[in-house]
């Protein structure tokens, strides 16, 4: 192992964070801040239980945070989205540039959904609210959630500009001192195709904050606090030490991937990764990625550095509580102009598609090096979603997503995780509820075997979900959708997880990142990747093997291909 550097200057603000940290015992330090993790999980189950759309309710898409007066993030509920959680001080940064902190007053909730401030695209809307105690502005309160509609084209990845996407609120005043933005909401509603769950889900956004702003004041009473400042360097103080530890015990250098996807049609797109190791710090650049395409794959650079930092923060130092000390030791750069780093108005509606990719591009580089700290490739990675969009059985509009995911990358030490997101934790959610919410029945939701790459450790099946239209009228379908061409791969010699498949029923297959129009009494096949192999498939322990056989993940055939048994 190539010895270390000399370590890199600790920044600026170490003696300060650090003068402020040993204000605190390590027990008071503990118990303060896994208070505000629980104020953070207090806050996203107030959203869970008040929002209507079953996107929220139901699969998961939304994330708590809470922050200090400049913005950065102290906790974050423990179930978000990581992505949300890493983007959210980012924008509150950007809303404190429109509306200088003296300027809130309590009360307040300010919000957007610009993609380049926020997470990416159109559907998430984030939203501030201010902290005070005693009429002293002391941090503020964020949350995300991805909204079941925005207009435009419907969620979807074929668009060719921004503007076909969705309507799009710069930062404003949703509530000034607790009254309601009538008229832009007017404007926001009335561009919407599904205005009651619209408005049910952003008073629920209103909802999580008030939750945290309340549950902050009395915590600050109850441990005589005047402010979150000095906690709010001790928490970062201990996060960043962490990830610098982390950090240094990887070997300095430059490690280098290529990850290819399918990209639209014949563009396929092409993220190129070097991660660079000095001392305590790292640095992930992105240079010789794809050039912007007029398709809705780009990813901005928040959602770029959220989807780089949570990755490496997941493999290198996976048990201490993020906070925005974690990720200080990781810088992110990608060429303004790539899918990576996209000029506005380019098109971003279905950026996860190529976002998501990232983890498995740095994961291969570390592989170099760390190999026993990443995993294989994900047939969850990227998300691949079906969007329905049309009349329901009383008349009304609906709009339903369909959260499914295939099969996580094998680890060192274990089998990849069935069914399971990541790098998002988006998850399905109750068949029921989606079926109650639309007129769509779900035939078959089941695991699909052989999709797991063969390894030592086997990559986490995918599943088969076939979903039938029961609508009186025609629906809009979008589907977003990647791994068709490009299947997860395995890593130190593990095999490849098996390719994603959407097909109708009649076996005619519908463009994979397009939107078209389903008569009723379609059925729809959607046939999710299994996750990549982690080592040689012969060394795989022949008492797992034999339980994969009983189980059905794995084939006799399979077994006998794949693995060599007898």
């Amino acid at each position: 192992m190539p010895p270390k550097k000399a370590q890199a200057p600790a920044p600026p603000r170490a003696a300060k964070a650090r003068e402020n940290r040993d204000a605190f015992d390590p027990i008071s330090l503990e118990i303060y801040w896994s208070r505000l993790v629980s104020i953070a999980d207090e806050a996203a189950a107030g959203l869970v239980r008040t929002a209507f759309s079953t996107i929220v309710r139901e699969s998961n898409d939304y994330g708590t945070v809470l922050m200090d007066l400049a913005g950065n993030s102290i906790s974050e509920n423990t179930g978000g989205i990581a992505s949300f959680s890493c983007i959210l001080p980012r924008t509150t940064k950007a809303f404190l540039r429109r509306f200088p902190a003296e300027t809130w007053r309590p009360g307040d909730c300010v919000f957007t959904n610009d993609p380049w401030l926020a997470t990416g695209h159109l559907p998430d809307f984030t939203f501030v609210s201010p902290i005070f105690k005693r009429e002293k502005l002391v941090g503020f309160a964020g949350c995300i959630a991805h909204s079941p509609d925005v207009g435009g084209a419907l969620w979807s990845a074929d668009c060719r500009e921004l503007f076909e996407e969705g309507i799009r609120i710069p930062p404003a005043r949703y509530l000034r001192e607790g009254r309601r933005n009538e008229e832009l909401l007017e404007v926001l509603l009335a561009n919407v195709r599904v205005p009651r769950q619209v408005l049910g889900d952003l008073e629920a956004q209103v909802t999580a904050n008030d939750v945290s702003v309340r549950r902050v004041e009395e915590f600050l009473d109850d441990v005589g606090l005047d402010d979150l400042t000095g906690l709010a360097d001790a928490v970062h103080a201990k996060a960043e030490a962490a990830m610098r530890r982390a950090i240094a015990a990887v070997p300095d250098g430059t490690y280098r991937s290529v990850l290819e996807a399918d990209g639209f049609d014949d563009q396929i797109t092409r993220i190129a990764c070097a991660v660079t190791v000095a001392g305590e710090t790292m640095h992930i650049d992105y240079a010789g990625t794809s050039p912007q395409i007029d398709r809705g794959i780009n990813c901005v650079l928040n959602y770029t550095h959220a989807y780089s930092v949570y990755p490496v923060k997941c493999a290198l130092d996976p048990f201490t509580p993020r906070n925005e000390g974690s990720y200080w030791p990781i810088s992110v750069s990608a060429p303004e102009g790539s899918i990576l780093n996209p000029r506005f108005p380019a098109p971003v509606g279905a950026r996860q598609l190529t976002g998501h990719l990232l983890a498995d591009a740095i994961y291969a580089a570390l592989a170099e090096v760390v190999p026993e700290r990443v995993i294989a490739q994900s047939g969850a990675a990227p998300s691949m979603r079906a969007i329905f969009s049309g009349i329901d059985r009383n008349g009304d509009r609906f709009s339903q997503v369909l959260f499914a995911t295939g099969g996580m990358g094998a680890a060192p030490h274990c089998d990849g995780l069935t069914t399971t997101s990541f790098p998002t934790n988006v998850g399905a959610g109750s068949i029921e509820a989606l079926e109650s919410a639309s007129p769509l029945v779900v035939w078959r939701k089941q695991l699909r075997p052989d999709s797991g790459g063969a390894g030592k450790f086997r990559g986490g099946l995918g599943q088969e979900a076939v979903i039938e239209v029961r609508s009186s009228a025609p629906v809009r379908l979008s589907l977003l959708s990647d791994r068709r061409d490009h299947p997860p791969l395995g890593v130190q010699g593990g095999a490849p997880g098996a390719p994603s498949v959407i097909r109708f029923a009649d076996g005619t297959m519908p463009h994979p990142k397009s939107r078209t129009t389903i008569p009723p009494g379609t059925r729809l096949h959607m046939i999710y990747a299994g996750g990549g192999g982690y080592g040689d498939p012969k060394t795989r322990d022949p008492a797992a093997l034999a339980s994969d056989l009983r189980d059905g993940y794995v084939t006799d055939e399979a077994a006998r291909t794949d693995y060599g048994a007898e």
